[in-house]
């Protein structure tokens, strides 16, 4: 019988990725119960964890998480984690070599951090800079989804 080595990195590619994707399905639902609520968002902060431990990390990889992270506790009613994953975001966001729909991504979710955090001034002020950097996207797809994603930010 051949025994089989576990392989650290290759669990926290398969940890990273699948988390994330199953955070996703649960923020896809309509209806959640408080179980999935909360699977959510352990969810998306372990896939966060599995990328930090991961050797091809990047800022945009963490840019990305953070902003699953954002949401998840946007629509979770907890906008202070919300905001902090938000800025998190955009710090990683700004890093060399960073495509620009991650920089979009991280004013789409400050904009409904504020917005979730009754900050409506803020809310306009974030959703005009993700606008501004949207017109330097050249990817017509994600472009589309980022106008989709600011259009449902109450």
């Amino acid at each position: 019988m051949t025994e089989t080595k576990f392989d650290p990195t290759e669990a926290h590619k398969q940890f990273s990725a699948g988390n994330f994707n199953a955070a996703w399905e649960l923020i896809e639902k309509t209806e959640r119960s408080p179980e999935e609520q909360e699977q959510m968002l352990l969810l998306s902060m372990a896939s966060i964890w599995h990328w930090t431990q991961r050797p091809d990390c990047t800022p945009q990889n963490l840019s990305i998480g953070y902003w699953q992270a954002s949401r998840v506790h946007a629509i979770s009613g907890l906008p202070d984690e919300a905001r902090r994953f938000g800025n998190l975001c955009l710090e990683n966001s700004q890093a060399e070599g960073v495509a620009p729909f991650a920089l979009a991504y991280a004013y789409e979710a400050l904009a409904r951090a504020e917005a979730m955090a009754g900050n409506v001034t803020k809310r306009d002020e974030h959703i005009v800079e993700a606008r501004k950097v949207m017109e330097r996207m050249t990817d017509a797809d994600m472009v589309k989804y980022l106008e989709s994603d600011l259009a449902t930010i109450p």
